[in-house]
């Protein structure tokens, strides 16, 4: 629009040239589709969120036997049989809405009282165990609660948290393309045509730590030559990023390792000959491991005061089950047929999840010379860090839960592999480029719409159902499944294609102003 001078508003100016108005509109794009593909799984994450906000206790006592992933230990009570970095972060929101999730709980369970329903009404889930939890919860007045707080969880720090991957893929993107639209395109595909899009419908550890462990590899990379920071601060920053991967989930230990040989090496890089340079890289090094230390000190400070050590996990304390045979609480040396499941399994493959993903392993024939886009030691780098989590989580025989949740561990790999697909994707004609973006996000939105991979399709289900059955939204099937219960709120009443149309309508708004190459 022109002001009276006939010249473009500074609004209008900030929307349409400026790269900072590009990303936002992207973060708030990501951060609607993701909350309105919210799933209602109650994942074991939550529970210590809970007790976080409701209690400032770590322990869960009150959900005890709720989840298969909770345990007792005699003396310390009940705790997941994981680490609790994720539920740390998301307890912050859930602890800010709790007052209102508490009226509305109490409103709720005072209306079943006066109505005198002293039995939950009947779920229709095609899973024994979902409808045994339901119940016992709805018995304990839980059930209210529980969803309010997952949503809570969900939409106010899992969808921003991979939104926000998005925009600094993005920022990456178009300075090693050159241009805007360029980064913008490969972000969106990133964000709804890899399995970050499935993995962000609810809370997750895996996928957390992998973004984090991304931000940490952006500081030391230092991309843009920014003088923003110190090198320093770049590097203590890094490190507690990376150390919070740790706090998350044991696995996060593999990118804190490599990240702090990456950090060495790039520092090494980085610094002119003499003995002064050698001694500044070491300090930079030291300011990663400072960095690291704080988070993974939180992690000792909550296996103390959990289980009476801090220095073991909370897995050697959980009881015995059909994976825990093998190796140390399940860890061992890698199995030859998990090496194969994590990347072909129908059900939780990395690649079968996401063909796309495939095209990260040509680039370091495409990206060399002097249309080098990825510096050597960062595509590497990335190389390395994804054969080392392969290899740790085919030693890990709880790679073979997947089989009923669809890929998980390895989505902690998404953000920094698809750095070396956008460079193939690049070099592919536009015409097979459209071609390969459609069908990646055509089954990744399938697989966020309806979830199941159990069945003997694995993930060529979700395909089928959206291509037969049409669109799904998560919430609308779980409220779908109540019999007769639901007061008219079924899919057949709020249409997902209405929802669909509504949100399309917002972030037509949010795009009108065009972006500049």
């Amino acid at each position: 629009m022109l002001n009276h001078r006939g010249s473009i508003s500074n609004q209008q100016q900030f929307w349409r040239f400026s790269t900072k108005g590009i990303a936002v509109r992207l973060f708030i794009t990501c951060w609607l589709i993701y909350g309105l593909h919210f799933a209602t799984n109650i994942v074991r994450e939550i529970y210590p969120a809970l007790a976080l906000g409701d209690a400032f206790s770590f322990r869960l006592d009150e959900y005890a036997n709720l989840h298969p992933d909770i345990f007792e230990k005699p003396g310390y009570g009940w705790h997941i049989n994981n680490n609790p970095g994720v539920s740390f972060f998301a307890a912050i929101p859930y602890a800010i809405s709790r007052p209102l999730i508490d009226r509305v709980v109490a409103w709720v369970n005072q209306s079943r009282a006066a109505n005198g329903q002293t039995e939950p009404p009947a779920y229709d889930s095609p899973w024994p165990l979902a409808r045994q939890f339901f119940a016992e919860a709805w018995r304990k007045g839980y059930d209210i609660k529980f969803a309010l707080a997952a949503f809570v969880m969900q939409f106010f720090f899992m969808a921003p948290l991979t939104a926000l991957s998005a925009v600094a893929l993005f920022d990456v993107l178009r300075r090693l393309f050159h241009s805007n639209k360029t980064g913008l395109g490969l972000a969106l595909l990133y964000a709804f045509g890899t399995p970050v899009f499935f993995r962000t419908g609810t809370l997750n550890q895996n996928l957390s730590l992998g973004i984090l462990a991304f931000f940490s590899f952006l500081l030391l990379w230092n991309y843009s030559d920014s003088s923003r920071f110190e090198d320093k601060t770049r590097y203590f920053l890094a490190g507690v990023s990376a150390g919070t991967a740790v706090l998350f989930d044991y696995s996060g230990l593999i990118f804190l390792i490599g990240l702090f040989i990456y950090g060495a090496l790039r520092a090494r890089r980085n610094m002119l000959p003499g003995i002064d340079s050698r001694l500044k890289a070491i300090t930079l090094v030291g300011w990663f491991l400072l960095g690291g230390l704080g988070p993974v000190c939180l992690l000792w400070f909550y296996q103390w005061k959990s289980f009476g050590s801090p220095f073991l996990p909370a897995q050697h304390w959980m009881n015995d089950t059909n994976y825990s045979g093998f190796g140390y609480q399940g860890i061992g040396l890698p199995q030859l047929d998990l090496i194969f499941l994590l990347m072909g399994d129908l059900r939780y493959g990395l690649l079968s999840t996401s063909p796309i993903l495939l095209l990260a392993f040509f680039a370091p024939f495409i990206n060399r010379g002097k249309k080098q886009i990825i510096p050597t030691l960062e595509t590497v780098f990335i190389l390395a860090l994804f054969v080392g989590l392969w290899l740790f989580l085919a030693a890990n025989n709880y790679s073979r839960l997947q089989f009923n949740s669809g890929v998980r561990y390895l989505t902690a790999i998404i953000p920094f592999l698809f750095l070396l697909v956008s460079i193939t994707l690049m070099r592919l004609p536009t015409l097979l480029r459209g071609l390969v973006a459609v069908v990646s996000i055509y089954q990744s939105w399938s697989l966020a719409m309806y979830r199941d991979v159990e069945n003997h399709l694995g993930v060529l289900g979700s395909l089928l159902r959206l291509t037969l059955g049409g669109f799904n939204l998560p919430v609308l099937e779980t409220i779908s499944r109540f019999q007769g219960q639901t007061n008219g709120l079924v899919p057949g009443a709020f249409s997902p294609i209405a929802v669909f149309v509504f949100v399309a309508a917002l972030l037509v708004i949010i795009w009108l102003p065009p972006v500049e190459p």
